[in-house]
């Protein structure tokens, strides 16, 4: 089903290990030199920021094209019209996604991941538009509207097993949570489907992900897997739910009193038995993704404990959390550190990899770019009554004042 071959992902993902060795001073550079002649992949990449740039710009440019045509060819047409045009355009994105990766061996150069992300803006567009837009009122519509999302769902998981792409898998998700809202008005019912929707993923990737083994497909699987019990616990955490997204809920301004007392304390207690399952499950497997997102839904238990019991809410209550965090990460940091050789488990507290150097870097330059006025001072305000005088310039007989 993957587009790309084992053996060229593989060999990629050789290089990188490469460079981070070489990097760190694991290999010498003649060793390097000879390693990275023998990792030779057909395969085109670039860097992040590049990929960024030329992701952006495929979808302005598909964008505009198809904003285009339609002003020009379909103007004052009827929405079906537009959808069938639209889901034309879907497929020809699609084909010209596979043909970029097939011809030009194009490996996340952004480009072929514009045009797989477009293919399913156009698909859900065009199938709203031209099967569900502009119709009469009547049941029939209704009980069949769950197909725009569905066909999301399907076409995201598609792209995320065919192109490798993680957040294609994330926007399959997203897509599954408009789902219930079509099969019930309860919004107990929606929390528990979408729960067994992603529970149900996770039966599923953790099947895939135990035929793999130190590989980059078990690296895929981790990431996935990770996403699915952060979806999970979302879900189950009617306070951060309904204060994410209050319209995908139905949700309103009282969590407990929008559900039946029951449901509401059978979640809280879920909600704190579910952190260290999946700390256990990331420890068990020495996964650092889900055991990122184990600490995560922990602190989220912490932080909306108190809107669950109906507490109230004080502004020292940021600083004790991070006390607290503090105080644990110092504690397992000496903890780990005092083991011989540092090491407790397989787990150390000592950096192995240049990995996250690099990612603190690059999350640096997005925050800069992101964030000029914090880093360049604001001009200071002058009077108009200064005025400057009272020097001499020039030379070989020119003067001047100023």
């Amino acid at each position: 089903m993957k587009l790309y071959s084992l053996s060229s992902e593989e060999t990629l993902r050789a290089r990188k290990l490469l460079a981070d060795w070489a990097g760190e001073g694991l290999i010498t550079q003649e060793q390097y030199q000879r390693l990275e002649q023998e990792t030779v992949s057909e395969l085109r990449t670039t860097n992040i920021f590049l990929r960024l740039i030329l992701f952006l710009f495929t979808l302005i440019t598909v964008g505009a094209l198809a904003a285009l045509f339609f002003r020009v060819f379909l103007s004052g047409s009827s929405d079906q019209t537009v959808g069938i045009f639209l889901l034309i355009y879907a497929g020809v994105c699609y084909a010209a996604a596979e043909v970029a990766v097939s011809q030009a061996h194009l490996y996340r150069y952004g480009i072929e991941e514009a045009l797989a992300v477009c293919s399913v803006g156009f698909l859900c567009a065009g199938m709203q538009l031209a099967f569900f837009s502009g119709r009469p009122y009547s049941p029939m519509p209704d009980a069949v509207l769950f197909l725009v999302p569905a066909a999301g769902v399907v076409f995201s998981l598609w792209i995320w097993r065919r192109f490798g792409l993680w957040y294609a898998f994330l926007a399959a998700m997203v897509f599954a949570l408009f789902l219930p809202g079509h099969w019930t008005s309860s919004h107990a019912a929606q929390h528990v489907i979408v729960a067994l929707l992603y529970a149900v993923g996770l039966i599923c990737v953790t099947a895939l992900r135990s035929g793999h083994h130190v590989n980059y497909v078990e690296d895929d699987y981790s990431l996935v897997e990770a996403f699915l019990w952060l979806g999970i616990y979302l879900a189950i955490n009617l306070q951060l739910s309904l204060h994410l997204r209050p319209q995908w809920w139905g949700g309103g301004a009282s969590a407990a009193s929008e559900f039946a007392r029951s449901f509401y304390w059978t979640t809280w207690v879920l909600v704190w038995v579910l952190p260290p399952v999946v700390l256990a499950r990331g420890i068990r497997q020495k996964d650092r993704f889900v055991i990122a997102v184990g600490a995560i839904v922990a602190v989220l238990t912490l932080v909306s404990n108190k809107p669950y019991l109906g507490w109230p809410r004080h502004t020292w209550d940021p600083m004790l959390l991070g006390i607290l965090l503090t105080g644990v990460a110092l504690f397992i940091r000496r903890w780990l550190a005092r083991g011989p050789g540092g090491i407790r488990g397989g787990f150390t507290a000592a950096r192995l990899s240049g990995k996250d150097k690099q990612w603190m870097n690059a999350s640096s330059a997005v925050l800069g770019l992101v964030t000029p006025q914090s880093i360049t001072p604001s001009p200071q305000p002058t009077s108009a009554d200064v005025r400057f005088g009272g020097g001499a310039s020039g030379g070989g007989g020119a003067g001047g004042d100023f």
